[in-house]
């Protein structure tokens, strides 16, 4: 306590996110005027050192930018090169190139679920804690967790920045046969993407709707990971109609700008707050989930996603996770059973003298990739545009609302520990990779 009743609360780091930030907090009169997500980690500068590599380089650099997603970003990485050089994978390499990208949503998510989010939702302070008295859960986490893995290793080379992706598909294609051991681990991962519904399901959330806009990929006729149009539900659902423009005109909409209390770019959609995720992708998509996971999605009690149902409380965003981990697995099925090995394991990408974009869903949301070439193939410009850029005005938001709700309680005022946790929970449920951002908790509660 210091004088003029400001009370000062620091953490030097904020457990179960990926990456390093801070928290600043005003409060005046029991009332929060100000919440400040800093991220402090140093800017990696990985558009700046793009220019002047090779058109083909892109994706093994970018995908060094995060180790729990880099499949996000090597594959907006290829699609902007070969959208700049006029090329479509489409076919077997395209489902190849899927089902991959199920195997980054299939492990992502399950460490999230129940090595990150859980213990909040149990009041353990992490994992170790959790595995104690839930071991069952843990173990089968860890199970999910691997089958996603494995996906990655088969068609990637390796489980952690996977070197057999390229610009026009892959450089080695797999035989059925060699698919077929996946199959039989993702029909286990069924039953236990299944059985992790209801868990978290069964969880208690706290009141709490977000009132941003929802921006997600959308591709009619099934759920967008790889592909699509961006496109923005305004936040009471799909009153009015909501609202598309093409990947190549997302930077007119999305504006980044420096913000004196991050090294990340903060940015807003048509000058509103957004947020992009599993949310975001339920109610732009959720009517084209595999019908297994729209049944899990109504059997946890998230509406019906056929019927247009839209879930705004981003403490649930966990259960949203689990029922896209159940329809990744089943898409991950339904292209092994599909699969037949194309006749080339990469297309032909000439470069020329143009600019290209290209969008995916990451596991934290949309991901935009924009690159120009020179004739010869060099790289003149880059931008790189993550989800937790894109989500720090929401995370923003919520973490006010969630402390405000809180000091409205009847009852002893809450103390710094207490704060904190509420405000670590609030971000988790985004599941924050700041590094991307940057390219957390240190809580500062300004009492006066």
């Amino acid at each position: 306590m210091t004088d003029r009743g400001t009370r000062v609360l620091r953490l030097d780091a904020l457990a179960r996110v990926e990456g390093e930030a801070a928290l600043y907090l005003r409060l005046k009169e029991e009332r929060v005027t100000e919440a400040r997500l800093r991220i402090y980690e140093p800017p990696r500068f990985f558009e700046a050192f793009l220019i002047g590599r090779a058109h083909t380089e892109p994706p093994d650099i970018t995908a060094r930018i995060c180790g729990i997603c880099p499949v996000a970003y090597q594959m907006s990485a290829c699609l902007a090169i070969e959208n700049a050089c006029g090329v479509t994978v489409d076919g077997p390499l395209a489902e190849l190139r899927r089902l991959l990208y199920c195997g980054e949503w299939i492990e992502s998510h399950s460490l999230h679920i129940h090595l990150l989010h859980a213990p909040d939702f149990l009041g353990r302070a992490d994992v170790v804690e959790l595995a104690r008295d839930q071991r069952t859960a843990v173990e089968r986490g860890l199970r999910i967790k691997q089958t996603g893995n494995a996906i990655l290793e088969q068609l990637g080379g390796r489980p952690i920045h996977p070197v057999n992706i390229r610009v026009g598909g892959f450089y080695r294609t797999p035989d059925p046969a060699e698919l077929r051991p996946l199959a039989e681990r993702l029909r286990q991962a069924r039953d236990d993407a299944w059985e992790t519904v209801r868990w978290v399901s069964a969880f208690d959330f706290p009141d709490a709707a977000s009132d941003h806009d929802l921006f997600a990929l959308r591709e009619p006729g099934r759920y967008a990971i790889d592909s699509g149009t961006p496109t923005v539900v305004a936040p009471h659902g799909r009153t009015p109609a909501p609202r598309e423009f093409p990947v190549r005109d997302l930077e007119q909409h999305v504006r980044e700008e420096q913000v004196p209390h991050s090294t990340a770019l903060t940015a807003v959609l048509d000058g509103r707050r957004c947020l992009t995720g599993p949310l975001a992708r339920y109610a732009v998509s959720g009517r084209w989930l595999h019908p297994v996971a729209a049944e899990a999605a109504r059997a946890a009690g998230l509406g019906d996603p056929a019927a247009g149902d839209i879930c705004h409380n981003p403490f649930r965003s966990i259960v949203v996770r689990a029922v896209e981990v159940v329809h990744a697995v089943e898409e991950a099925l339904r292209i092994i059973q599909d699969y037949e090995r194309p006749a080339r394991p990469a297309l032909d990408v000439v470069p020329r003298r143009a600019a290209g974009a290209g969008a995916t869903e990451a596991p934290r949301g949309l991901l935009y990739h924009r690159y120009a070439l020179a004739e010869d193939g060099t790289l003149t410009a880059a931008r790189i545009i993550p989800p937790t850029a894109q989500n720090q005005t929401a995370i923003e938001e919520d973490v006010r609302r969630a402390v405000q709700a809180r000091l409205r309680l009847r009852g002893p005022a809450p103390g710094d520990e207490e704060l904190t946790h509420l405000c670590e929970r609030a971000i988790r449920n985004h599941d924050p990779c700041i590094s991307c951002a940057a390219h957390f908790l240190d809580l500062t509660v300004d009492r006066a």
